[in-house]
This record gives C-alpha cells, structure tokens and sequence, in this order.
C-alpha cells in the first residue's frame, strides 16, 4: 500500500503539492493554534502564506519568498503565530532542492523575519527561540533530504557505469572471440588445403608409379604420409588454444619451417626455388606465421590451379621491412585458372593485421605473382656472424702495429692508418651461400608418369 502511494505521488507530484497546500492553508486559518480573525485581509495573507506551494518543485526559492512575504504580512496584520505551515515546507524544500546560495539567503531571510517578529511585537526570547528551532528543524529534514537523493543518485550514476563497463567488457570478449574463430579459421583453411592439394597430387600420381618406377612411387606414398602427420600436428597446435592443454600449444609453423614447406611442393611435382636476399634478421611471431601461411596458400593454390611447372619464392630483407613474393610460371589469373574462394582474402587479411601490404595479380610475362610486405620493429636484422674488426696491419718496417687504443700522438706511426686502410675485411654480404631451397629436388609430376 504504501509502495503504491509513493508510486502514484512520483507520477503525480503537482496533485500532491496541491493536497500539501489545501492542507497547510486549513491549519493555518482553522487548525490548532490558528488565526481566529476572519477579516480578508488576514484570510488573504493566509493564503498567501500557504497555497503558492503548488509550485514549490518548479521554483523551491521563489515560493518560499512569497511565502515568508504572506507571513510578515499576515504577522502584521493578526499578531504572532505559533505554526507559520506554509512557511515550514517551503523552507524543508529550499534545503531539499535549492543550491548552496539559495539556501543561505533563504537561512538569513528566516533570521531577520524572526528578529522583526520579536522586535515588532515584543515578543520574549523564549518564543522565538522556539520558532527558530522549528525552522531549524525543518531545514535539517530538507537536508537529509538532499543528501538521501545525491546517495542514490550517486549509487544509480556507479550502477550504471558499472553496467556499461560490463558491456563493454562483455562485447570486447566477444570481438576478442570473433578475431579467435577467424584465426583458426584461416589456420585451418590453410592447413587442410595446403596439404590435401598435396596428398591428391602425391595420390593420383603414385599408383601409376608402382610398376614403372617403384622407387618414386615409395617416395609418393612416403610424402602423402608426412603431409599427413604434418597436417595433424598443425591442426593439433591450432586447436591447442579451445582445449587449452598446455602440451598443445605449440608455437605455430614459421620462417624457419619454409625449407620444409618448399620441400614438400618439390615432391609434389612443383620446382620450388626458395631465395633469401638480405641479412636475415628476427620477425616477429605474427609476421613470421603470417608469412609462413602465405607461401604456403600460395604454392597450394599454384598446385591445385596454376598448371604450373615451377615457382619461386623469394624473400627480401631490409631495415625496416619483410618482402615475401611467390611467383609462378602458370597461366595466371584467368576465370578458369583461379576460382574465387577464401585463400587470397585470407592472405590479404593475415597480412593486414600484420600492417602490412598485399597484393596479387597477374605477372608481367604471365603466371601469377602474390607479394607481402612486413613491417618489422627497429633493430630486429640479426648482426652478421664473421663481421668481427681486421687485425692492424704491420708498420712500415715490419714491426707489428699495437693496438689502437695504445697509439698516442707522437707513438702513433705516419703509415699506421694508410696501412690499416689498404687491407678491408671481408663484407658480410660480398659471398652469400646457397639457399636452403635454391636446389630444387626430383620433381614428380602425374603428367610427366602419364606420358611415360
């Protein structure tokens, strides 16, 4: 019943301050100790005193002016009174809901009413010392007041912060999750195409092997079984992370897996040829997994539509940056060559989440060419492992040169430095060894058994 009522007064306060005024206004003029004189003037500063409070939520400062203006006057027309109502709850709602300023003109208001009462009227001490503690009273219950509804607006304002910062928790999980099942999306897409393309290749050539050339028909069927262990494994290390064993979290395939990669499109019939130029330095986790999965999307996409005979795979080396570009002699982009699917969005995507750049396309002299580039972080090339100081070389009179740190001023001899120039060490990059992939092995090719 009451949780109802405090309903309907929140639905309705002008009815309830309406009631609030009538009520004040009959106390006034006909409940206890109220004005006996029945002279208009007197009933009329009692409704002035009393029924402005119909307003007193729109403007609490202006209704209580009026309000204390009715009861001076009402003072001075019928003499002191004992419950100035209407002038009580319009101080209970300035200490409710006015601001600081409007309290205390409304606090210095009060005080000079009360010492023109006493001073007009003659009245004792006593008596406006206890008119003065009923506005005090009043003041105080529309301070607690205030303070009650800044609680809870304070606790409603935390409530709903906290209620958006789990919403936003909750939909930041959600993106988080999202960006997971795409991963594992393209890893798995990768994955599974890359080595079913190899394993069909390997399949449809080999029984045509098994009589003419035995051995290579054992090599078939010995690589469609290492793609296969190789695949399990790759799917194992992706769906480590929604299993969440530690022992299936395996860091995933990178630069350093590429030979393996390559030597495996070699067997399949392609001629692979993996060339590094530059100093090799250290790429970050993502770029190197990112740059592993497009060679590898790359060359399961020249196997299944490129009718290719060979391909390369080159990657460039800089400061700043990590190239990689697979070019192959097919037939390029044609409509029958290279079916739309998802593997050049899923290269395009790894790469742009890398903030790298990608593009592929037809090349210049036929085939197709997809080509990455990586941004790396600063200081990420690896220093050259024989880039150790020359020796000094010998003085002119055949003396050996002391070190550098010794030669000072007059000890140092006028040949020293010529000398020491004439004899550079060997550059780092003045001799570069073979590739791990610039041989490409016994290509195998169902084509070539066909006509065999």
């Amino acid at each position: 019943m009451w949780e109802r009522a405090k309903a309907l007064a929140k639905r309705n306060p002008t009815a309830v301050d309406a009631v609030i005024a009538i009520v004040c206004f009959m106390l006034t003029v006909a409940g206890h100790g109220a004005v006996d004189d029945t002279r208009p003037i007197v009933l009329f500063f009692g409704a002035v005193s009393t029924l402005p409070l119909v307003l007193r939520q729109r403007a609490p400062f202006t209704i209580a002016a009026v309000c204390g203006a009715g009861t001076i006057g009402l003072i001075a027309m019928h003499g002191f009174i004992d419950w100035p109502y209407g002038q009580l709850v319009a101080t209970y709602t300035v200490a409710a809901a006015s601001p600081f300023v409007a309290r205390a003109v409304l606090t210095a208001g009060t005080l000079a009413g009360l010492i023109f009462t006493q001073q007009t009227l003659d009245k004792p001490i006593g008596a406006v010392v206890t008119s003065a503690s009923v506005f005090v009273a009043a003041f105080a219950l529309g301070t607690g007041a205030r303070a009650r509804r800044d609680r809870i607006s304070l606790l409603e304002e935390r409530a709903l912060r906290h209620a958006e910062e789990r919403l936003r928790h909750a939909e930041e999980r959600e993106a988080a999750a999202a960006r997971e099942r795409e991963r594992i999306a393209r890893d798995m897409h990768d994955i599974l195409a890359h080595s079913i393309s190899m394993i069909a290749v390997q399949a449809e050539a080999g029984p045509l092997l098994v009589h003419r050339d035995p051995d290579r028909a054992a090599r078939a069927f010995d690589a469609i079984s290492g793609t296969a262990h190789d695949a399990l494994t790759q799917l194992r290390r992706t769906l480590g992370v929604l299993r969440g064993g530690p022992d299936d979290r395996a860091p995933q395939p990178g630069l350093e897996s590429l030979p393996a990669l390559t030597d495996r499109a070699r067997e399949a019939g392609l001629a692979v040829t993996l060339t590094t130029h530059g100093r090799p330095g250290s790429a970050p986790p993502e770029v190197a997994v990112a740059a592993y999965r497009v060679v590898q999307e790359s060359l399961t996409n020249v196997l299944r539509h490129a009718a290719a005979e060979a391909a390369r795979v080159d990657l460039t080396w800089s400061a700043a940056s990590l190239r990689v570009e697979i070019t192959d002699d097919g037939r390029g982009a044609t409509d029958a060559g290279r079916p739309s699917g998802h593997g050049l969005i899923g290269m395009r995507e790894r790469v742009t989440a890398c903030a790298g750049d990608f593009s592929a396309a037809t090349g210049r002299t036929g085939g197709f060419t997809v080509t990455a580039m990586f941004p790396l972080p600063a200081l990420s090339l690896a220093p050259p492992a024989d880039e150790a100081p020359a020796p000094p070389a010998p003085l002119a009179d055949g003396r050996p040169a002391p070190p550098a740190d010794r030669l000072r001023g007059p000890d140092r001899a006028p040949d020293a430095g010529r000398a020491a120039g004439q004899a550079p060490g060997p550059s780092a990059g003045s001799a570069p060894g073979p590739s791990a992939g610039s041989a490409p092995g016994q290509a195998l090719n169902p084509a070539e058994a066909v006509r065999g």
